[in-house]
């Protein structure tokens, strides 16, 4: 190929937007479901992506209110919409929507514990629940889970950025250094309730 028509393809590459030449993106780091994963039969009747506040009950739930947002992509950084986000996290007390968690301490009965949301045409997803909590064994984090109808298409955990609680953190530290940030909630400290923004790759 000769210098001219050489230069004119790479100028030509070059002025290519990203979405068509080099958009890969790289998946979010998977972790373990936990024991706590709330059946069906444990929910709450509101399975909504708001878990401060359950139908019908009168208080919100304790703990600091947040949203936590951001789009679920493919490996090529296309939205996918429809997919189904699922969050669960323990309370602010520590105790899980959960039959297996025995924990002495009273569960935050205004505290939904799980919810769902349905990704739209831009992939996009929502919650408002509380900034986790730690308690005994693990460091704050949010369970995250990823359906495409009923295929589980990924499973992971979210943390706050250097919490001190993540350098004794088994699971925590099993996350490749160069990988924590995508799994890390960064939370505003401007607004009423601080949002965060994780992207998930499937």
């Amino acid at each position: 190929m000769n210098d001219p028509a050489r230069r004119k393809l790479l100028l030509g590459l070059i002025a290519l937007p990203v979405s068509g030449l080099a958009a890969a993106a790289t998946r979010t780091p998977r972790a373990t479901e936990g024991p706590f994963y709330p059946t069906a039969g444990m929910r709450f009747d509101d399975v909504d992506n708001d878990l401060v506040r359950i139908t019908g009950e009168v208080e919100q739930a304790g703990g600091e209110v947040v949203r936590l947002g951001g789009r679920v992509l493919d490996s090529d950084g296309n939205p996918v919409s429809s997919a189904r986000v699922e969050i669960w996290q323990c309370d602010v007390k520590g105790r899980y929507l959960h039959r297996g968690d025995r924990g002495w301490i009273a569960r935050d009965k205004a505290f939904q514990g799980f919810g769902h949301d349905l990704t739209g045409a831009d992939g996009s997803y929502s919650f408002r629940t509380i900034k986790p909590v730690p308690y005994t064994g693990r460091t704050p984090h949010i369970h995250v889970k990823v359906l495409l109808g009923n295929r589980d298409r990924l499973t992971t955990q979210f943390y706050l950025p250097d919490h001190p609680a993540n350098a004794r953190d088994w699971l925590y530290q099993r996350i490749p250094q160069h990988q924590r940030q995508l799994v890390t909630m960064y939370f505003s400290a401007t607004e009423r309730e601080p949002s965060a923004t994780v992207d998930l790759v499937i």
